[in-house]
């Protein structure tokens, strides 16, 4: 059969655009709003690939093996040591979460009785008595108890469900990584293939838009991936050191704090206190009391000396949000795609911002990457830790060295 005439092809006028446009967007909302339960799954899946793209990078360029091969060998050892830990190890890893989380769940039942004995009590610090038999505070604690309830047994359940192998768990993790191994396997070896879509005449903005998002994302997964395990092992020890009850369970909650802004260290730090206060032994023979103050206090320190010296260094300008805009987006996103959408919910804002700006400057008629530099790429993991322990040496040994030059001096004297 012959071609039709590029002159014969029929073109489609503004109105039929903007019908087919509408129509797109309407399934597109159905469909969202209909399996929104995937969502999280796929996102994972997505930022599974690009987390794990350097590694099989490294196997397909050290080792020589074909890109294919590299991403196979990689994903499937991967799902026997997730599958092994679900199956066998599940209780033994998610064992002090679920203390902590049933410990809670006590407490919380107890609270309005356990707030009226403690604010019918005369506390002593020190040479100082605080008086709460005036603070009347029975509601509130009541009002409290009925909202963190719900939520500590939802979270309950879903480690229940984790330490017991349930199949729902071990076939979301097998979809999981199925969707993330195609991904990287399709890619070829480029990063840029792992999500490859374009319009024709739009090749370019859809390359800077990759330029950008890789750009957050990379940020973002690189810096919050560190501050994880640095906080969980400073938690974890200075926990454990200070004698808290679950340190191991609230080491991980310090982690997970630091996605949130200011409302996760708020709520990290009143579950340390919590614990700390109705745990039942404390260090020094302090009481319940100053115990707790001193394990928030240690707490806030550390949170302070992480958000002013350690994170800026380590998280790059990329994802430049409002701290309030991000909390409204961890409810939204949460709201959507559960869990996942907490964790993720500051760089999917700022690649929502991304999206805003090129959308109101193409309905406005100007370049959209016009008035944005071109972001620079976010430095390794080895590249920040190797310039921080450079500047970390030099200042130890300028300090030898001027303690050095010091006692010459006296000693010429």
């Amino acid at each position: 059969m012959d071609s039709q005439p590029k002159e014969a092809i029929p073109q489609w006028n503004n109105t039929t655009k903007l019908i087919v446009a509408l129509v797109l967007v309407v399934l597109v909302g159905f469909l969202i709003w209909k399996f929104q339960f995937i969502l999280g799954p796929l996102l994972f899946a997505i930022i599974l690939a690009y987390l794990l793209y350097p590694v099989a990078g490294f196997l397909h360029k050290k080792v020589h093996l074909p890109w294919r091969a590299a991403a196979t060998i990689l994903y499937l050892l991967i799902f026997l040591i997730l599958i092994g830990l679900l199956t066998w190890g599940g209780i033994s890893l998610v064992e002090p979460l679920q203390n902590l989380v049933t410990f809670l769940q006590k407490l919380v039942t107890d609270l309005p009785k356990t707030i009226a004995d403690l604010t019918s009590q005369v506390w002593m610090i020190g040479p100082f008595s605080v008086n709460l038999s005036n603070l009347n505070a029975t509601q509130l604690w009541t009002d409290l108890q009925g909202i963190l309830s719900p939520i500590l047994s939802s979270i309950g359940t879903l480690l229940g469900n984790i330490a017991s192998g349930a199949v729902s768990t071990i076939t979301w993790t097998a979809f999981t990584l199925l969707v993330s191994y195609f991904f990287s396997v399709e890619s070829r070896g480029t990063r840029s293939n792992l999500i490859k879509f374009t319009i024709p005449r739009y090749e370019y903005d859809f390359e800077m838009m990759k330029v950008y998002l890789s750009n957050i994302w990379g940020a973002f997964l690189r810096g919050q991936l560190v501050i994880f395990v640095l906080t969980y092992f400073i938690y974890a020890i200075l926990l454990a050191a200070l004698g808290e009850r679950y340190f191991l369970a609230l080491a991980v909650l310090a982690g997970l704090a630091r996605f949130v802004p200011y409302v996760g260290p708020f709520v990290a730090w009143t579950t340390y206190g919590l614990v700390a206060l109705f745990q039942g032994t404390t260090i020094f023979g302090l009481l319940p009391f100053p115990y707790a103050l001193l394990i928030v206090g240690s707490a806030i320190v550390v949170d302070v000396i992480m958000d002013n010296f350690v994170s800026p260094r380590i998280m790059s300008s990329a994802l430049s949000v409002h701290p309030a805009a991000v909390l409204v987006m961890v409810i939204v996103s949460a709201k959507l795609i559960g869990f996942i959408g907490v964790l993720v919910a500051a760089p999917v804002l700022a690649s929502l911002k991304l999206f805003l700006h090129y959308i109101s400057r193409k309905m406005t008629d100007l370049d959209p990457w016009e008035d944005m530099a071109l972001p620079v790429p976010p430095p390794s993991i080895k590249d920040t830790l190797r310039e921080r322990w450079q500047e970390l040496s030099k200042r130890i040994s300028g300090w030898f060295l001027k303690r050095r030059a010091a006692r010459m001096k006296k000693t010429k004297e």
